[in-house]
């Protein structure tokens, strides 16, 4: 679950709109009366996991509360080349001022979902889930988070301030792994007892020394770039006492690999970073 998400994503769209905006759409101030109704239907171009509908209908609402929105597909559905998404019909200033930052949206979407599902889809059968990162782009995670969990995956944490990850250079600042943890637990004791603590480990010693001095501290263990033979030994040497994350250069060849090792989760930051926009667009609809 995204902390605050509905808040979160009014500051995205007030900020997208202001920066697209800006002191008026000009091309729609010069020709089209402002008290102007109409239609338009959102058209898909490109197969894939449909993402972005409750988006697009909130950012429509947020420019026009009594907005007339229909659905034809939902969040999540696969789509066809050739279908109908959704219809909304209001003002022409407000479709025309929120026509780009739908698309822009939806498109980006549902390419995360639509590799994402690729990827979800390969792990079917096994206990092993799909995690994103924080390899996200600036001021848009919400909705690439959103994205991963509509097409199949687990959101990671969403920051730096929902979770502890103690990954190599914090290790290495804190003089390794003992400190590491040491200092989080009294940390989080202190001053946040929610928040749970995650561990990157390097080596097979790394995880011996976390199974040491981590339990009743330590959520999980994060297995950075093993090698699935490796995973398979370090998950049987925690012999469940910790979680376990295997992260580091998985992709759809190797994520089963994997997933055969026993491991409870992979992180792949490619969910999003590799994700490619899906084609689609919104185009007025004239009744004659």
């Amino acid at each position: 679950m995204i902390p605050d998400f509905d808040n979160r994503l009014y500051q995205l769209i007030e900020a997208a709109l202001r920066e697209d905006v800006g002191d008026g759409d000009h091309s729609t101030l010069c020709c089209i009366p402002a008290d102007a109704r109409g239609k338009a239907v959102l058209k898909i171009k490109q197969a894939g996991v449909l993402a972005g509908v409750d988006v697009a209908e909130k950012i429509f609402r947020h420019q026009s509360p009594n907005v007339v929105f229909h659905r034809h597909k939902a969040d999540g559905e696969a789509m066809a080349v050739g279908e109908a998404a959704f219809e909304v019909e209001t003002g022409v200033h407000t479709i025309l001022q929120c026509e780009r930052l739908v698309l822009n949206i939806m498109q980006r979407m549902s390419g995360i979902a639509t590799l994402t599902k690729q990827y979800a889809d390969l792990l079917q059968g096994y206990k092993t889930r799909l995690l994103d990162t924080r390899k996200t782009t600036p001021n848009f995670r919400l909705l690439e988070k959103e994205a991963v969990r509509i097409g199949g995956g687990v959101n990671h944490r969403f920051g730096l301030f929902d979770m502890i990850m103690l990954k190599d250079n914090h290790i290495d600042y804190a003089g390794g792994i003992e400190a590491a943890v040491s200092r989080a637990w009294d940390y989080v004791q202190a001053y946040r007892p929610d928040l749970k603590i995650e561990v990157e480990t390097r080596s097979l010693d790394d995880v011996k020394t976390v199974m040491k001095i981590g339990p009743g501290k330590v959520l999980r263990v994060m297995l950075d770039n093993f090698q699935p033979a490796q995973v398979k030994e370090a998950v049987d040497l925690i012999g469940g006492a910790f979680e376990t994350e295997a992260s580091g250069g998985i992709d759809l060849e190797t994520i089963r690999s994997y997933a055969d090792a026993g491991v409870d989760y992979v992180s792949v930051g490619g969910l999003i970073h590799q994700a490619r926009s899906l084609d689609l667009s919104l185009k007025a609809v004239i009744v004659k």
